[in-house]
C-alpha cells in the first residue's frame, strides 16, 4: 500500500510536490484553503485572509528558462518576464499535463498536524482538516507544508511614531490593488524592496507626487541586461559562479556595483546604500530610474514621525502627504503544526531549509520557505523530488549533530554576509543551493563526464544559464528530453521578441567560439578543484 502525503497548499510549490509524490508511487492529497490553485500567483480583487495578495500588473522578476519546472518548458511564444495571468496559465498547463488536479481538495483548510502516540516507530501524522464548517481527521505517512514565506503582512507600526494621529490612509503593500485609489494623491512608500520600488513606479502614474522612503538605499538591477537578454539569463551561469569563488567578495562587489552606477550614478539618485551589493537581496526594476529622472518619484529618508496631515523625515524634511503604502515584508508562521517547529522573527532552523532535526523520523518538509538569488519554483521542486525520496527510505538524512552543524553554518554565512533585516533568515544563492539538493539526490550534472562525452552538450551547461533542465540529465528524475531543453533554451528567449522580422546583423548571444575555446581550457583546470 502506498505511503500516503498530506502537501498543505496548492500554489507553484504544492504543485510539483503532488507530482513528485506521484513519480516515487507515493499517494498526495494537497489541501488548498481557497477555490483554485496558484498560491501567491493568483491575482483576485480581494486581499484573501492567510494567502499572499499581488497587484493586478505584477509581472515576476524571474525569466521564463530559469523559472520553468525542469521538465516541462514553458512555451517558446511565452514571454521571458511573465505578467502573474501568463504564469497561472503555464501552472493549469503544468496541472493539466500531470493530471495532478485530481489530488486537490479545493476549500479545505488545515487546523491541525500532530505528530501520532507511535511516532517515534511509525513516523506518522494526525491531520485535521475543515470544509464546508466540517472537520476531519486522517492518518498521514508524511508531511510537505508547501505555504511558502507570504503568509502574513508585515507592518512595524509601532517603528512609525505619530502614525495613530495620521488622518489619511495607510495599507500594506498586500492590500494594494491598482494605483486609481491614489490619483491626484501625495503618496508615500515605505520600503525600497522589490513591492516597494514596483509600487512607486506605478502609483507615480497618477499621484500627483510619490516619494520612496528607504532606510539604507538599495542597489537597482534591471531585468533587461546586455543585448537586451534576461538578466538571470546572463549571470547565472556554472562558469560565473565557479569565477566568483576564485575571487573576493569585495572584488565582486567592486565589479557589479560599476556596471551598475555606469546604467545611472546610485548616489546621483539617493539611492546608494552603504552595503554592498551582495549584502542585501536584490531589487529589480527597470522603471525607477526613468521616474525618478523625471521627477515622479522622490527618493527620501526613513521617517522619523507623522503628524496628521504630513511625515517628517530623519534629514529634517517635511512633507505633506494623504496616503502611506508600507512594503514592508512579510512573516510566515505554522499555526497548525503543534509544538514540530519555532519561528522566532522569521528565525526558523532546518535542515537544508527543509527538514526539522530533532523529530525521531524525517517525515516533515518544508517546500519553497527560503528566499533565493533566483527562480523560486525550481528549487521547490527539486526539495520536492529529493523530500519523496527521503520519504520512502531511499534517502537517508545525516546524523543530527552534521545536521546541526550545517544550520549553524548557514545561519553564521548568512549573519556575516548580510543586513540585519528579517527578510535575510532564509536567503540562498540560486546555483550552490541547487547543487547542495541535487547532490543528496545524485541529479548534479557531471560537468567532466559531459565533456568527455558530449562536448557541445558540457559548453551549453558550463558556459550558458543553468536552467533547471540540467537537474534532469542522470539520476533519479531524468528526463529524456533534457538534453534537447538545453541545447534549445537560447531559441526559446529570443521567440517572443521577434514580432518583427528584421536583418539577423552580425549580434548573437550563442557562445563565441573564442570563448568555447577559452572555456574549454579554463573547465579542464579548474573541474577538479570545484566540482
Amino acid at each position: 500500500m502506498a505511503k500516503r502525503v498530506a502537501i498543505i497548499g496548492g500554489g507553484s510549490s504544492g504543485l510539483c510536490a503532488i507530482k513528485a509524490c506521484l513519480q516515487e508511487g507515493l499517494e498526495p492529497i494537497c489541501f488548498e484553503r481557497t477555490g483554485d490553485i496558484g498560491g501567491l500567483w493568483r491575482f483576485e480583487e480581494h486581499s484573501e485572509k492567510g494567502r499572499a495578495s499581488i497587484y493586478k500588473s505584477v509581472i515576476i522578476n524571474t525569466s521564463k528558462e530559469m523559472m520553468c519546472f525542469s521538465d516541462f518548458p514553458i512555451p517558446d511564444d511565452f514571454p521571458n518576464y511573465m505578467h502573474n495571468s501568463k504564469i497561472m496559465e503555464y501552472f493549469r498547463m503544468y496541472a493539466q499535463h500531470f493530471d495532478l488536479l485530481r489530488h486537490i481538495r479545493f476549500r479545505t483548510s488545515v487546523c491541525r498536524v500532530a505528530k501520532r502516540p507511535d511516532f517515534a516507530v511509525t513516523g506518522q501524522w494526525d491531520v485535521v482538516t475543515e470544509s464546508d464548517g466540517k472537520q476531519e481527521s486522517a492518518v498521514f505517512d508524511a508531511v510537505l507544508v508547501c505555504t511558502g514565506h507570504h503568509t502574513d503582512a508585515h507592518l512595524p507600526l509601532h517603528t512609525f511614531p505619530g502614525i495613530e494621529k495620521f488622518r489619511g490612509r495607510y495599507l500594506h503593500s498586500r492590500d494594494y490593488k491598482d494605483p486609481q485609489a491614489f490619483t491626484d494623491k501625495r503618496v508615500i512608500v515605505v520600503g525600497i524592496g522589490n513591492s516597494g520600488s514596483d509600487l512607486a513606479v506605478e502609483i507615480s502614474q497618477t499621484a500627483e507626487q510619490v516619494f520612496l522612503s528607504t532606510r539604507r538605499g538599495a542597489w537597482i538591477l534591471n531585468r533587461v541586461g546586455d543585448q537586451g537578454y534576461p538578466i538571470d539569463v546572463i549571470l547565472t551561469t556554472r562558469m560565473k559562479n565557479i569565477l566568483s569563488k576564485l575571487l573576493t567578495p569585495s572584488m565582486v562587489s567592486d565589479w557589479s556595483e560599476k556596471r551598475l552606477n555606469a546604467r545611472f550614478d546610485h548616489s546621483h539618485y539617493g539611492l546608494k546604500p552603504k552595503h554592498r551589493i551582495l549584502h542585501q537581496h536584490p531589487t529589480v526594476n527597470d522603471d525607477l530610474p526613468n521616474r525618478i529622472i523625471s521627477g515622479r518619484v522622490r527618493v527620501k529618508p526613513n521617517i522619523q514621525e507623522f503628524t496628521a496631515t504630513a511625515a517628517i523625515f530623519e534629514d529634517g524634511t517635511k512633507e505633506d502627504i494623504d496616503a502611506v503604502v508600507f512594503a514592508t515584508g512579510y512573516s510566515f508562521s505554522f499555526p497548525f503544526l503543534e509544538d514540530c517547529v519555532t519561528v522566532v522573527e522569521n528565525q526558523i532552523s532546518l535542515y537544508k531549509f527543509m527538514f526539522p532535526v530533532h523529530l525521531e523520523k524525517p517525515t516533515l518538509a518544508f517546500i519553497g520557505l527560503i528566499q533565493p538569488l533566483g527562480a523560486i519554483m525550481p528549487i521547490s521542486e527539486l526539495q520536492c523530488r529529493w523530500a519523496t525520496r527521503v520519504f520512502k527510505g531511499l534517502n537517508k538524512l545525516p546524523p543530527r549533530r552534521d545536521m546541526e552543524a550545517d544550520i549553524n553554518q548557514k545561519k553564521e554565512e548568512m549573519a556575516k554576509r548580510y543586513v540585519r533585516s528579517q527578510r535575510h533568515t532564509i536567503q540562498v544563492d540560486y546555483i550552490p543551493y541547487m547543487d547542495e539538493l541535487a547532490c543528496q539526490l545524485g541529479v548534479k550534472p557531471n560537468l567532466l563526464m559531459l565533456f568527455l562525452t558530449d562536448p557541445r552538450l558540457a559548453t551549453e551547461v558550463l558556459l550558458g544559464p543553468c536552467t533547471p533542465y540540467q537537474y534532469r540529465l542522470q539520476g533519479p528524475g531524468r528526463w529524456a528530453g533534457a538534453r534537447q531543453a538545453i541545447l534549445t533554451q537560447q531559441e526559446r528567449i529570443v521567440k517572443p521578441l521577434r514580432t518583427r522580422q528584421v536583418d539577423e546583423g552580425t549580434s548573437s548571444f550563442s557562445v563565441p567560439l573564442l570563448a568555447k575555446l577559452f572555456g574549454a581550457v579554463a573547465v579542464f583546470a579548474i573541474l577538479f578543484t570545484y566540482l
